[in-house]
């Protein structure tokens, strides 16, 4: 991109841990350098999940700066809530979860995006859990994970899983050359979720999925080719797909079609493939996986086309 993103609208929720005293300041700082409008406390709010202030844990203040960095950068006129949960514990995430979700039904309009840069080992009960994704207007992206396998709740159906690429750009001039599969990026077969339904039909080396698959789409998230962040007193460059989820909830949010919930924006997504298809590259178990024509379990359905395409 040549620009900046200009769309956005209602609200997009940050679900994160701890809390983060600079947040106002850093978000600040990273619009001022990058042209995007000044957070005030119209568009910008940090919210505690239980109703008091967590713990400043420091070791999350990149990963916050991020999310609400890279969402703001993509929809810079969409409302940021930064829900903090009072530990990473998944009880007080469940929490923010659900404090996130009160926040975009009340929004003036209603609805919007949750953004979860966060993740664990598939559990067997966590198909109990996915109800904290069904709030009506609201789409969930989580990120699917920074190693080989896959994470909850980036497998639940009700959520669009963001995994990761590298992208190469020409050193001198900036100019981009490829983008492949992140060799670390999370991906795979779920354990215990089934598959949702438009993920019916889909094969990988023409063996068709029987469990929800994961990823169900990317963004760059090689910390070698990753996006500036900062967070009080320096800048740094950070991967991840804790990249991927939050610059897809902000594309999403910027194309302004806000689907009804989770699994209506993967109808659209699957059915509509506007993405850029991630042909070559590998990830998972011993790099096992492969990148290649329509969907896999590297990059899913692709990378941003844009936000027409989404």
């Amino acid at each position: 991109m040549t620009v900046n993103p200009t769309g956005g609208s209602r609200a997009i929720a940050i679900v994160d841990a701890y809390h983060y005293p600079t947040a106002m300041s850093d978000l600040a700082v990273f619009s001022a350098q990058f042209g995007l409008p000044a957070p005030t406390t119209a568009n910008f709010q940090v919210i505690y999940a239980d109703g008091r202030r967590p713990q400043v844990n420091s070791d999350w203040n990149i990963e916050e700066a991020l999310d609400i960095e890279w969402a703001h950068a993509m929809a810079p006129n969409a409302k940021i809530y930064l829900v903090e949960a009072a530990s990473a514990g998944y009880a007080d995430l469940f929490t923010a979860i659900s404090k996130a979700n009160s926040l975009l039904s009340s929004a003036n309009p209603s609805g919007g995006e949750v953004s979860m840069s966060w993740g664990g080992s598939e559990f067997s009960s966590e198909t109990f859990y996915d109800r904290y994704f069904t709030q009506p207007g609201v789409v969930y992206f989580a990120a699917a994970g920074d190693s080989p396998g896959v994470i909850w709740p980036s497998t639940s159906p009700n959520v669009v899983s963001a995994g990761g690429t590298s992208v190469s750009r020409n050193p001198n001039d900036g100019t981009f050359l490829q983008e492949l599969a992140w060799q670390s990026g999370g991906g795979g077969p779920s354990l215990y979720e089934t598959l949702p339904s438009p993920q019916i039909g889909v094969s990988v080396s023409s063996i068709p999925l029987t469990r929800r698959g994961t990823p169900d789409v990317a963004a760059d998230a090689d910390p070698s080719t990753g996006v500036w962040v900062y967070s009080y007193p320096y800048w740094y460059i950070v991967g991840g797909t804790s990249v991927a989820s939050p610059v897809w909830a902000g594309i999403v949010n910027s194309a302004n079609s806000f689907s009804t919930s989770g699994q209506n924006e993967l109808t659209i997504l699957y059915a509509n493939q506007g993405t850029t298809d991630i042909t070559l590259g590998s990830c998972g178990p011993h790099e096992g996986y492969m990148a290649g024509t329509g969907w896999d379990f590297c990059t899913g359905l692709g990378s941003p086309a844009g936000e027409s395409g989404k």
